[in-house]
């Protein structure tokens, strides 16, 4: 419509006949028109964005978040959501943090962070409860541990308030207890509870939960295997429990170790017996088939005596049976004679 009445203007100035004094004023009236046109329309277009900034513009001014009208404009062009990043700025100065552009949480970082796909109210919200709590977590850590998918809120959470965590965990295994054996035979079945605290500064990287869970219960059933008798792990659990803290269990992994408590032991089978039964039965079974196969052997060798015999009487009738023969033989040749 401006652009209309510029148009219309400039037609009328080129009616006026050239030269004299109308010529001028009509000059001078087209460029006041244009002026004032053009004024009519930075004041729509700044009537518009107030419109639609305005309110986030005063809130952000009267919070002392220090974002200017421009910057919410060019977020609209960026398609950004406004409201996300003033809130989360006014949140941040609300709370005391550095707001401030060169080290501080800047609009244009909490824009990065946005751009980026994270969670700009929960990185946010994350690093109050940290401050609050007085525990070292900046922008740059809380926003690079929501980028890499884990829950920054809960990080901060299990900081604060440790978390305890079952060995063996029966959603993971499906198991309810560890089966370990002392060095006498006898089987022992141990649940622990393990209470850890997030290490923010190994979150990105480091093991979760199973590996925790798969270290302890190793540590567990090495350490009442190496005890003599079940009656001293039953004596005393908490050998169990110093033994398996000083063996740095939390290395390199997102969480810190804060205890590791036996919460039930019951005894077992004896395993030790029933491997020695079993054992007894196996070598019973293996003198047996070796008495058999001696057994075997006997009877094998007696029908080969027989047999032999047998064949040696054979011959000895076949010897005596020669003898009439060689006797008519000496008599025919006068060889035997008598007396």
């Amino acid at each position: 419509m401006i652009l209309n009445h510029i148009a219309l203007l400039a037609q009328v100035a080129q009616a006026v006949p050239a030269g004299g004094e109308g010529e001028e004023w009509t000059w001078q009236w087209l460029v006041l028109g244009v002026a004032v046109l053009f004024c009519v329309f930075l004041l729509l277009v700044g009537l518009i964005v107030f419109a639609t900034y305005g309110k986030l513009w005063i809130q952000a001014f009267t919070s002392g978040a220090d974002i200017k009208l421009t910057e919410l404009v060019g977020m609209g062009f960026r398609k950004v959501r406004p409201g996300v990043i003033v809130n989360a700025k006014i949140m941040a100065k609300q709370a005391q943090l550095d707001v401030s552009k060169s080290t501080g949480i800047s609009t244009q970082r909490l824009e990065a962070h946005y751009l980026a796909g994270g969670d700009v109210m929960r990185v946010i919200n994350a690093i109050i409860a940290a401050h609050r709590a007085r525990i070292d977590l900046d922008f740059d850590r809380a926003s690079a541990i929501d980028l890499a998918g884990r829950d920054v809120m809960d990080a901060v959470k299990t900081s604060v308030y440790p978390k305890v965590i079952d060995c063996p965990d029966p959603q993971r295994s499906g198991k309810n207890f560890l089966s370990a054996i002392a060095k006498d035979g006898i089987e022992l079945k141990i649940r622990a509870r393990v209470t850890v605290r997030t290490n923010l500064e190994q979150l990105i990287g480091g093991a979760t939960e199973d590996t925790i869970i798969a270290r302890v219960g190793e540590s567990i059933i090495s350490s009442i295997g190496s005890s003599m008798t079940h009656q001293q792990v039953l004596e005393n659990p908490d050998r169990i429990s110093t033994a398996v803290l000083e063996r740095g269990l939390d290395a390199h992994t997102a969480f810190a170790i804060v205890s590791i408590d036996i919460a039930d032991i019951d005894v077992g089978e004896n395993i030790g017996a029933r491997l020695q039964a079993d054992q007894a039965e196996a070598d019973t079974r293996v003198a047996r088939a070796a008495a058999e196969k001696k057994r075997a052997d006997a009877i094998a060798r007696e029908q080969e005596m027989k047999a032999d015999v047998a064949k040696q009487k054979a011959n000895l009738v076949l010897a005596e049976s020669e003898v009439p023969i060689a006797m008519a033989g000496a008599f025919r040749e006068g060889n035997l004679r008598s007396q």
